[in-house]
């Protein structure tokens, strides 16, 4: 339980700091990423200048264009006015995180997602499997795939003899097998 502690407080963390920094890039280039894209296509065309070895005048011109370019894409003093505003954003998507993860946490187990567990290994496993079977080869406790068993009995779909329990495999007009 410890860990989900830990997750519970780094992944909102995660998300809300990830968020204002796109949230600054966004700022940064005023939302022009047509000008973002010409301006990589511009650094591509010289650092493949550079490569086939061209001369210096060349090499300067395309680093002076590129600069230019930089310039007028990017808004440095735009993103640093805009903080609270990338923050909030930010802080926005750190709460939604935690609350999605908190409603998470207090639903708990879904008996459905439970049962469909069982139903696949006891396919996986021929259509017969053993409360060891399931705890080895499942997340499930002990007392949750004595639950989960137990119910999937009172439903009709496992048969019990000892200690296996058995799938049962419900014929349907076409003569495919359902469970």
């Amino acid at each position: 339980m410890q860990g989900v502690n830990v997750l519970r407080l780094i992944l909102p963390a995660v998300a809300g700091l990830s968020a204002a920094l796109i949230a600054y890039g966004a700022a940064y280039v005023r939302g022009d990423l047509g000008g973002v894209m010409q301006y990589l296509r511009a650094r591509g065309a010289l650092r493949r200048l550079e490569a086939s070895g061209a001369g210096q005048e060349q090499l300067a011109s395309a680093r002076t264009a590129l600069r230019e370019l930089g310039q007028q894409v990017g808004d440095p003093a735009l993103a640093a006015r805009l903080w609270p505003l990338e923050l909030l954003v930010g802080l926005l998507i750190a709460v939604l995180v935690w609350r999605l993860f908190a409603r998470q946490l207090s639903t708990g187990p879904r008996p459905d997602i439970q049962e469909r567990m069982v139903e696949r290994l006891a396919h996986r496993l021929g259509g017969r499997f053993t409360l060891a079977d399931l705890n080895r080869s499942s997340p499930l406790s002990d007392e949750q795939a004595r639950a989960v068993t137990a119910r999937l009995l009172e439903q009709g779909r496992l048969t019990r003899s000892g200690d296996t329990f058995e799938l049962v495999i419900h014929r349907v007009r076409g003569g495919q097998p359902t469970s």
